[in-house]
């Protein structure tokens, strides 16, 4: 079918769909952390319902090992630097004080008041 008309058909049925520019994507499990660095994200809004495509290869981690730095770029800051605060991964901090355009004591504050949530602490921050 031709990409256009699904549009328009999509349209009428009220789902909107738009392509999101994305740096990164971590989805967290009890087990592990599914890193995608480059993901191509797609949100869907059918009457209010968002749901959100990711496509893309992750590379796994354990959850709360901290490493994103180590396998973003492979940095020895990010190796020395760790967590500081009830292992909350120093890349977290920073990528919420970047989103938020806060100081990172306030970040960090904000990702232990959430229990490590990124999403939770940057609406929190926006307040």
């Amino acid at each position: 079918m031709n990409p256009r008309k699904m549009q328009q058909m999509m349209k009428q049925m009220g789902i909107d769909v738009e392509d999101l520019d994305v740096e990164e994507v971590i989805i967290r499990t009890s087990d592990e952390e599914l890193y995608f660095s480059d993901a191509q994200v797609t949100k869907m809004d059918a009457r209010g319902q968002e749901t959100y495509q990711v496509v893309g290869s992750p590379d796994t981690r354990e959850t709360g090992s901290g490493d994103a730095g180590a396998i973003e770029s492979g940095d020895a800051d990010a190796d020395a630097g760790g967590s500081d605060d009830g292992g909350i991964p120093d890349d977290d901090v920073e990528l919420v004080a970047m989103r938020a355009g806060v100081p990172e004591d306030a970040a960090r504050e904000a990702l232990a008041a959430n229990d490590g949530d990124l999403a939770a602490a940057v609406s929190e921050l926006e307040e």
